[in-house]
């Protein structure tokens, strides 16, 4: 056999072994950031949305985590509900849940809102999807009644569901007007730092959970 023949026979060899022993990538833990405007990062940059920011925290801390932006600005639970199943795509392994502001904007009756949210997590638990719940407070102006309703929903769905709950998105920068863009009710750039902050270490407990129902 010629030199050139069985030196790049042994080459061949030598890279298919390789390819063998080499490990293959992870692939990146699927998650779905699921919510309105708060979630879909309204009147700011694609990068400083909620769900990007969070995936850089998360990979700078070694998690191989990838999160699909699904947020909807005005998006109430029942619009939610409507559109969870196309927009959760299969092979998500966790859903990020946070919804339920709009409807107390509106007026919408929390036993309505507790409901939808209620559907909403059963249906992707049905589908094997974990569920990280994220909860809101309804504005003071909607009444103490109201507020006490709305308030204790989120809690109730955990205990129910045996979900872990994130008990207030907006936690740090509801009451600071530099976090905040000039509607005074979503956060800016820097605020949604503030809630990624706030927020990760709940967020890797989730992830360490899902690698434990692998």
């Amino acid at each position: 056999m010629p030199f050139k023949a069985a030196h790049g026979i042994f080459i061949a060899m030598v890279l298919m072994v390789l390819s063998v022993a080499r490990p293959a990538a992870a692939e990146p833990v699927a998650l779905v950031g699921f919510g309105d405007s708060l979630m879909a990062g309204y009147q700011l940059p694609a990068e400083d949305a909620f769900p990007v920011q969070l995936e850089k925290a998360l990979r700078e801390k070694g998690a191989e985590v990838a999160i699909t932006n699904a947020g909807v600005s005005g998006d109430t639970t029942s619009g939610g509900l409507a559109r969870l199943d196309w927009s959760v795509p299969d092979g998500t392994k966790g859903v990020i849940l946070e919804l339920g502001a709009n409807d107390a904007l509106r007026g919408i009756p929390p036993e309505q809102t507790e409901q939808n949210l209620d559907k909403m997590v059963s249906g992707l638990k049905s589908r094997g999807i974990a569920v990280l719940l994220v909860g809101m407070l309804a504005p003071p102006n909607m009444g103490g009644d109201y507020g006490e309703r709305f308030n204790g929903m989120y809690e109730r769905l955990a205990e129910k569901h045996q979900v872990p709950l994130y008990p207030f998105f907006l936690d740090g920068v509801v009451t600071h007007a530099d976090l905040q863009i000039e509607d005074g009710m979503h956060p800016n750039s820097k605020g949604v730092a503030v809630m990624v902050e706030r927020m990760l270490p709940v967020v890797e407990q989730f992830l360490k959970s899902l690698g434990e129902r692998d």
